[in-house]
C-alpha cells in the first residue's frame, strides 16, 4: 500500500472515525423519526431503511476481501470485524422495527407469525445466522476454536446473502418494485463471483 494511504489507517483515530461514520445512518433515522422527516408512514420508512442499510453493510463487508486483493491494502482487514458487526446491528434494528411496529412487541404473536409468513421466516433465519457470527466474532472465540474452524464457521456469511436477497425480493414483490433488488443482486453476485473465481484458480 502506498505510504500516504497506509499511514492514516494506522492512526489511533482511524477506527473510532469509521465507527462513527457507520453510526451516521442510525443517527439520521433517529433524528428524522423525532422531527417528522420520514414521510406519511414513519414506521414503514424505518422498517425499509434499516433493511436497506443491512444490505448495504453486507455489501461493504463482502467488498473488503476483493478490494484488499486487488489493491494490496492489507490493513483493510483491520476494519472487517467492525463492519461485520454493523451488519448485525442494522439487522437487529430491522427486526426490532418489525417486532415493534408490526407486532406491537407481542412476543407470543411474533413467535407464531414467523413460521406463517415465508418472507419473515427467511429474514429471521438470516438474522439468526448473523447472531451466531456476531457472537463468535471476539478474538478469544477465534483462539478457542482455532483459525481453520473459526474461518469455516464465518463462511456462513455466504448463506446470509441469498437469504437476505430473497427476503428483500419478497418485501418488494408486493409493490412490484424489483429495481433495487436487481442492483443488490448484481453487486452481491459480483462479490461472491470474485471469490468463486479465485477459489477455482487455486
Amino acid at each position: 500500500m502506498q505510504a500516504w494511504l497506509q499511514k492514516p489507517l494506522l492512526q489511533p483515530w482511524a477506527k473510532p472515525l469509521v465507527f462513527v461514520l457507520c453510526l451516521l445512518p442510525c443517527a439520521w433515522l433517529t433524528y428524522a423519526a423525532f422531527n417528522d422527516g420520514l414521510g406519511a408512514n414513519p414506521a414503514e420508512a424505518l422498517l425499509r431503511s434499516t433493511g436497506d442499510w443491512t444490505l448495504r453493510f453486507l455489501c461493504i463487508v463482502l467488498a473488503v476481501t476483493p478490494l484488499r486483493q486487488i489493491t494490496g491494502w492489507t490493513l483493510l482487514v483491520r476494519y472487517r470485524r467492525m463492519l461485520g458487526l454493523y451488519v448485525f446491528f442494522y439487522a437487529c434494528l430491522h427486526l426490532l422495527c418489525y417486532a415493534w411496529f408490526d407486532m406491537g412487541l407481542d412476543w407470543g404473536d411474533i413467535v407464531a407469525d414467523i413460521p406463517k409468513r415465508p418472507f419473515i421466516l427467511v429474514g429471521f433465519t438470516a438474522w439468526a445466522v448473523l447472531l451466531v457470527l456476531a457472537a463468535t466474532s471476539p478474538k478469544w472465540v477465534l483462539r478457542a476454536l482455532g483459525g481453520k474452524r473459526w474461518q469455516w464457521l464465518h463462511r456462513a456469511v455466504y448463506l446470509v446473502v441469498p437469504l437476505a436477497l430473497l427476503h428483500f425480493f419478497w418485501m418488494r414483490a408486493g409493490k412490484n418494485n424489483f429495481a433495487e433488488v436487481a442492483v443488490y443482486a448484481v453487486i452481491l453476485a459480483t462479490l461472491l463471483g470474485w471469490r468463486a473465481v479465485r477459489a477455482i484458480k487455486k
